[in-house]
């Protein structure tokens, strides 16, 4: 099934997908905003380095949260709620305009933040609920897809909105994203009358009960396997992501000399390459079972690795760029691929805390790397820490691929027939 048949024939998903496209490209609107207004107030990186921890550290801990939120509530409730909280402090950084104080950046970045994770999960976990069997697949891959796209095409038009037009309405039209994106996410509709998680006997209780809940997500995971597997590619793929988010500024810049352009075109390229991922793991997905899927994995995590290494020590800036690219590639085929198999083996009533708990180890991982990468450049040139950081990459594939070789990655029993069906509207 092609992204436009799927985006043509299935209404629910449609909603979906606008909500995300236009609520997505809002955050970058806020992020460059806040980004150049701290430099602005106090021309310190370290100010910028605050507000970057400020927004990581909450995503981290709103996980737990979120999970067991989404997987005891109805999940459209849930994720509108949380559009509707961050429009609310989306307009409130109107206040940062006429107080520039860095602790009132801080806070509502934070605040943004912990919200964040209650829609992103949730709009993961809601995913088997309103396609087909047949559509999951598609799904899942045009909606990592759309995520790199909106990157791409979103601080593009955050800068040159930030520039002509100036903060006030960075924030206001960044705001008006969540709006539109709650309206999207109002008009999903089921069958069954809402988008509460089928929950086993194990599951049910007469409350909330959050670290019980939390903790039975955990024992979901750790009994899994394939998830325990998926789940340390999400954690060794962030050792070097995070890194890459200060290699990029630092080969641009240091390394080959191209200053701000240079720095654009190396996220560019990254860009480009996540979207030619995004494709190709779609169609590699169609083609084959859990086994293939496994092997393509593992080929696609290893490219991941190794083209980083070698871009880490590309004479040629045109070379870099093309590895770079396909580094991306092959990070954006692995990630599409996991993805969909997490959608189609985890039970509804944990699906929440799976999506979550990876969220979290993400983000943990990520401000991990960032701080461990600012100390090694005191240290080590830009190359020599982009090998280890590709050299990490490799050795987490190749755990996979031992794991794998031995009949350690079993495919796990699938969801419940009626769990991972069309529930929704299917058509325009």
């Amino acid at each position: 099934m092609s992204f436009l048949e799927l985006l043509r024939r299935n209404r629910n998903y449609r909603h979906l997908w606008a909500g995300q496209v236009v609520s997505e490209i809002g955050d970058y609107f806020n992020n460059i905003a806040v980004f150049s207004l701290a430099l602005e107030t106090t021309g310190s990186g370290l100010v910028v380095s605050a507000v970057m921890l400020s927004r990581a550290i909450p995503a981290v801990l709103a996980g737990p949260v979120a999970g067991v939120v989404l997987d005891r509530f109805d999940r459209r409730t849930v994720m509108i709620a949380s559009d509707l909280v961050r429009g609310i402090v989306a307009l409130a950084f109107l206040l940062t305009l006429e107080y520039r104080e860095s602790w009132l950046l801080y806070m509502l970045s934070a605040v943004l933040m912990f919200a964040s994770p209650f829609f992103t999960s949730g709009r993961a976990a809601i995913l088997p609920a309103i396609t087909s069997i047949e559509e999951l697949h598609t799904a899942n891959a045009l909606t990592q897809t759309t995520q790199w796209a909106t990157q791409t095409v979103g601080t593009l038009l955050a800068g040159v909105s930030a520039a002509l037009l100036g903060y006030q309405w960075a924030f206001i039209l960044n705001s008006i994203s969540f709006l539109v994106s709650a309206a999207a996410i109002g008009r999903l509709r089921s069958n069954e009358g809402g988008f509460r998680a089928r929950r086993g006997s194990q599951s049910t209780g007469p409350g909330l009960r959050p670290w019980h809940e939390y903790a039975e997500g955990l024992g979901y995971i750790k009994a899994t396997p394939l998830v325990v597997g998926i789940a340390m590619l999400h954690v060794g793929w962030a050792l070097g992501g995070g890194a890459a988010q200060i290699l990029f500024t630092l080969f641009g810049e240091q390394v080959f000399h191209r200053g701000p352009a240079g720095i654009g075109a190396m996220w560019s390229f990254a860009g480009l390459g996540l979207l030619i991922g995004g494709a190709v793991g779609h169609q590699v997905g169609r083609r084959t079972g859990f086994e293939g899927c496994k092997h393509a994995v593992s080929l696609s995590y290893l490219v991941h690795g190794a083209t980083y290494v070698a871009f880490s020590q590309a004479q040629s800036y045109a070379g870099a760029l093309l590895l770079v690219m396909l580094s991306r590639v092959g990070m954006a085929v692995a990630s599409v691929l996991n993805n969909s198999q997490l959608l189609l083996h985890t039970p509804d009533e944990y699906r929440g805390r799976v999506f979550s708990t990876m969220e979290s180890a993400r983000w943990a991982t990520m401000i991990f790397s960032m701080a461990a990468t600012g100390v090694a450049t005191q240290h080590f040139s830009p190359r020599i820490i982009g090998v280890v950081a590709g050299l990490l990459a490799c050795l987490t594939a190749l755990a996979w691929v031992a794991a794998n070789a031995r009949g350690r990655l079993p495919e796990p029993a699938r969801a419940p027939a009626g769990e991972v069906e069309l529930r929704g509207e299917p058509s325009a």
